[in-house]
């Protein structure tokens, strides 16, 4: 088996926040007097998670923290193998919760700016269950930063898109793409209004598209890729275990599947982790890893430059002699 940390891979689905290292949050909580737990807890279900979330970004304050965790996200993530990542960021809620708008994620574009290793592209990030007008905020941003090439919904399912409509559209016209969560703890009806309402153009997680066929069919006839996160879709408490996740029959349903790490500190694995997990989860073999790689590459907003490179890459690893 070769070594999939070597293996160049495009990361679609990954949330800064929950990329921080252990140390350095320590570090954060330490100095902005926040008392983290050691270990993240056991998660029963999303909701749950989410408040532990809250606690873990409480504790980026000042620029200098947020440039951090996004110059180390850079170092951690090209370590894995990534040569290409579409990173999440929570701009407006941070600018909303420090009374400044631009701080944050001009001080994340900052410490992302700093990598040589790693290609990048930024995508904002906003809660269904937040209010219009802070993700009215977040498409302000978005088009402030040429850095940042899409916004996107994120958060429980159970709250509807339909008030973000307006701000969709208007997304669209000015050239952002959309890319939402959706498929993670609700049904095809959430997906189906990620598709209709929300334009969105990847399924953000989307393991539950297997419920409907003729949704299934219609994902897969408009060539859709799913961000599919198995070890966050676990530890989340949304399926059992990872032996147990749905990935072959999204597989066998002959959908577009793309390997992420959506909480890598949460999960405890990277992205070549994640990758090693689910080989071994499944008993695939080193051309079926290839083949993930190679979907999230063609499922990326990279230019048709880096993917032409990565995809080489790809092809080289899997020759006798990359394998050692």
């Amino acid at each position: 088996m070769r070594d999939l940390a070597t293996l160049p891979k495009a990361h679609l689905h990954v949330h800064l926040e929950s990329t921080i290292r252990p140390a350095t949050l320590r570090e954060l909580g330490e100095a902005n007097g926040v008392e983290v737990p050691g270990e993240p807890p056991v998660f029963d279900g999303f909701r749950a998670f989410a408040d532990y979330n809250a606690l873990i970004r409480s504790c980026l304050r000042r620029p200098e923290d947020f440039e951090r965790i996004a110059r180390e996200y850079c170092a951690d993530e090209a370590a894995q193998g990534t040569r290409y990542a579409e990173v999440t960021f929570t701009a407006a809620s941070h600018g909303e919760r420090l009374g400044d708008p631009e701080m944050p994620l001009e001080s994340v574009l900052k410490g992302l700016s700093q990598s040589t290793e790693l290609e990048w592209r930024l995508v904002l990030d906003h809660s269904r269950r937040r209010s219009v007008e802070r993700a009215g905020r977040t498409l302000e941003l978005a088009l402030k930063y040429d850095e940042v090439f899409a916004i996107g919904m994120a958060g429980e399912e159970n709250h509807s898109l339909r008030p973000f409509a307006t701000l969709f559209e208007k997304a669209r016209a000015a050239g952002l793409h959309l890319l939402h969560h959706t498929g993670e703890d609700a049904g095809p009806d959430s997906i189906r209004e990620a598709l209709d309402v929300g334009h969105t153009e990847r399924l953000g997680h989307g393991i539950r598209v297997l419920d409907d066929p003729s949704l299934i069919a219609e994902v897969r006839d408009r060539g859709l890729a799913l961000e599919v996160c198995p070890s966050s879709n676990v530890t989340l408490g949304l399926v059992p275990s990872l032996p147990e996740h749905p990935l072959p029959r999204l597989l066998d349903a002959g959908l577009t599947v793309t390997l992420n790490t959506d909480v890598p500190s949460v999960t405890g694995a990277g992205l070549a982790e994640e990758y090693a997990r689910v080989r071994d989860a499944f008993g695939y073999d080193d051309a079926t890893m290839a083949d993930f790689a190679r979907a999230s590459v063609r499922a990326s907003f990279a230019p048709d430059a880096a993917k032409t490179a990565m995809l080489r890459g790809i092809d080289a690893w899997l020759t006798p002699a990359a394998g050692g």
